[in-house]
């Protein structure tokens, strides 16, 4: 997902909005802000606070369906919002486990709760090669806090 900042903007969103806090340590981060968490052969994806800032009020989430194969880097959908639409990138291959549909009804989950309830999909993960790609919370942290 590529994100901008306009001149005097905070990586909260909006005009002076405070400081990001730190993201969770128990996934990776990608340069195009999406947020990977492995637990066995299953990866959550999900976009980073920063992200979802940048975007300000998500309007729509669409990502591929249950049961499509995916390889590492490739797009696995779109999110809209009042200012953009941003494609959404996976760092693994796999095929597509689940998808969130509570985003369907309430795409602000996302802004509401970007590293729980707004998570995008899950995936049954075949080549994790992707991952070494990818950065720790610190690290994201120090780039875009």
């Amino acid at each position: 997902m590529d994100v901008l900042i306009s001149e005097g903007q905070h990586a909260r969103g909006g005009l002076e909005s405070g400081p990001m806090l730190q993201p969770p340590n128990d996934r990776l981060y990608s340069e195009s802000h999406e947020w990977h968490q492995l637990a066995g052969t299953t990866l959550t994806l999900g976009l980073t606070q920063f992200a979802v800032d940048q975007l300000t009020d998500v309007t729509y989430v669409e990502m591929k369906k249950a049961g499509q194969a995916l390889r590492a880097g490739d797009v696995v959908g779109t999110v809209e919002s009042v200012k953009t639409t941003s494609d959404i990138y996976c760092a693994v291959g796999g095929e597509v486990a689940e998808v969130n549909a509570a985003l369907s009804d309430d795409p602000g989950l996302l802004n509401k709760d970007p590293y729980g309830a707004g998570w995008l999909i899950k995936v049954k993960v075949t080549d994790q090669s992707g991952l070494s790609k990818c950065v720790d919370s610190a690290t994201y942290f120090a780039q875009h806090g």
